[in-house]
């Protein structure tokens, strides 16, 4: 009886889901794929980096979510003078010329705290960044001598990847945390190009989002949801031995016998692609299995997820950093060209 209520719970949280992914993109449209990635984070309850070009709907993707899921949203600027405090509380005097310390943007809407955005984390100083370190890991803080916990939390940092200039770029620790990284790009449908620079509802962005049905689902309830996700969803031991030799490729890709033009790949890959990166998979592919309607996962679920959720954890020799991204691209997809699939 157990189970059939189980399976009863996760085909309406489901519907919910679905309903969530269908509201966010009729406010950000021409980017699907995003969208669905978004939607398996929230539901894996992991932290996310977003990547791309000023302008491409970063903050309105956030805001769309967090009004969707009901969810009190936060959001802090990067910048290189903040310092960790700021986070926490605001220090001013007041009309009786008496010091006040009021709650930062952390601490505002206390323990209910959905959704922290941190725009432009790079511009932040490391000091920022081991604090926002302890609020992702442990979804707590300590201030003024007492500890703050927010059980509901998860936090969605961007990154400015076009100014190099007054910015701190994140150590691997600190990227590890994330569990996804993910690219928003300009669409490239010219019909989607059209509607967003022509029609007039995308540029009142405040009036697109209160368009976006409100509180679709529960963020109290979504912890719970992820639990019986990765309860329900198995894995068989063929796709595990599947998962085990992508790792060991793209741990070791010389020794996989990948071979890219003009890279040593026996010296190409310093660390990375850990434990837990690789149980950050297993869990988004879990939860991408439960969207398609599915209780087992697939050798597709692992591919549509890998690289957001794995290349950001694989750390190169350094004559490669410089061309990361398309390198990282090509060993992604010359790991899957090597290794059969199941």
């Amino acid at each position: 009886m157990t189970a059939a209520n189980d399976r009863i719970a996760l085909d309406e949280w489901r519907n919910r889901a679905l309903a969530v992914e269908k509201e966010i993109s009729r406010v950000v449209i021409g980017q699907q794929r995003v969208v669905r990635l978004l939607i398996i984070a929230i539901f894996a309850r992991g932290h996310v980096l977003l990547e791309g070009d000023v302008g491409v709907g970063k903050t309105t993707l956030l805001r769309a979510a967090a009004r969707a899921i009901g969810g009190p949203y936060q959001r802090m600027e990067g910048s290189i003078d903040l310092m960790p405090s700021d986070l926490l509380y605001h220090a001013a005097i007041g009309a009786d010329g008496r010091p006040r310390i009021e709650n930062g943007p952390v601490l505002q809407k206390g323990p209910e705290l959905a959704i922290f955005f941190f725009n432009e984390i790079n511009r932040a100083r490391p000091q920022v960044h081991a604090l926002l370190l302890r609020l992702m890991a442990e979804r707590s803080v300590t201030a003024f001598n007492k500890e703050f916990a927010f059980p509901y939390l998860q936090v969605f940092a961007d990154r400015n990847r076009l100014e190099k200039e007054e910015t701190f770029e994140l150590p691997a620790a600190a990227r590890d945390r994330f569990f996804m990284e993910i690219t928003v790009e300009t669409p490239i449908d010219r019909e989607v190009r059209r509607e967003l620079v022509f029609n007039s509802r995308f540029h009142d962005v405040d009036a697109l989002i209160a368009g976006v049905s409100a509180e679709l689902i529960d963020f109290h309830q979504l912890d719970a949801a992820a639990e019986l996700i990765q309860a329900t969803v198995r894995t068989s031991p063929t796709l595990e031995t599947y998962l085990l030799s992508l790792w060991e490729a793209i741990r070791y890709p010389g020794a996989a016998g990948i071979e890219l033009d003009g890279i040593d790949t026996d010296r190409l890959v310093n660390g990375g692609a850990s434990p837990r990166g690789m149980s950050y998979l297993v869990r988004a592919a879990r939860v991408r299995a439960w969207l398609e309607g599915r209780d087992v996962v697939v050798p597709e679920d692992l591919r549509e997820v890998f690289v957001e959720v794995v290349a950001h954890r694989i750390f190169l020799d350094l004559i490669y950093e410089m061309r990361r991204e398309r390198i990282i691209r090509d060993l992604c997809r010359a790991v899957f060209d090597k290794i059969p699939t199941p």
